[in-house]
C-alpha cells in the first residue's frame, strides 16, 4: 500500500461537476492544517496494512502546530492538530513502470478489495476524531489542491 500525502491549504474532489469532498486548512479560523492523501491499495498488502496506513496518515509529523506560521517548522501530525484529511483512492500508485512505456497494474488490488480498504482507513481516521472527506470510489474524479510548502511525502505500509 502506498500513499502520496501533501500538506494543503485547500483540496477538493469533483465528480460530474459536483464537489463530493473538500478540506480547508483554516476552515475554523484556527489554522489546523489539512492533508490530501492519494492512496493506492496493493494486491499483496498484509490484511492489516490499512491500520498502519491510517496511523501513519494521522500521526505523520508534517504540519506546524495550530495557528503557527509554516516557516516555524513542522513537528505535529493531523491527529495532534485536528487537521482535515481528504482521502482519494488512487490505484495508479501501484503501477509498475520499470519496464517498457506502459504501466502494469497487476500489483493493484481488485476494486472490491481496494474499496473496502479505503473505507477502513477512512473509518479509522474518523474514529480518531478527525474530519475526513473522500472521493467517490471508481468514479472519474477531478482532484484539485493548493499545496502548502509544498510538502509531499510517500508513505508505505506493507
Amino acid at each position: 500500500m502506498k500513499a502520496v500525502v501533501s500538506t494543503v491549504g485547500t483540496a477538493e474532489v469533483t465528480v460530474g461537476g459536483v464537489i463530493v469532498g473538500s478540506v480547508d486548512s483554516n476552515r475554523d479560523g484556527e489554522g489546523r492544517g489539512a492533508l490530501l492523501a492519494l492512496v493506492g491499495v496493493g494486491r499483496n498488502d498484509r490484511p492489516d496494512a490499512w491500520r498502519t496506513m491510517a496511523r501513519k496518515i494521522a500521526e505523520l509529523r508534517i504540519l506546524p502546530p495550530v495557528a503557527a506560521p509554516w516557516e516555524e517548522g513542522r513537528g505535529v501530525g493531523a491527529q495532534d492538530n485536528g487537521a482535515e484529511i481528504l482521502i482519494v483512492s488512487q490505484f495508479t500508485l501501484m503501477g509498475a513502470t520499470a519496464k517498457g512505456r506502459r504501466p502494469s497494474w497487476s500489483d493493484a488490488a481488485p476494486g472490491d478489495v481496494a474499496e473496502e480498504v479505503i473505507s477502513r482507513i477512512t473509518e479509522d481516521l474518523r474514529n480518531r476524531g478527525l474530519r475526513v472527506e473522500t472521493g467517490t470510489f471508481g468514479a472519474m474524479m477531478e482532484v484539485s489542491s493548493t499545496n502548502l510548502g509544498p510538502y509531499t511525502v510517500i508513505v508505505e505500509a506493507p
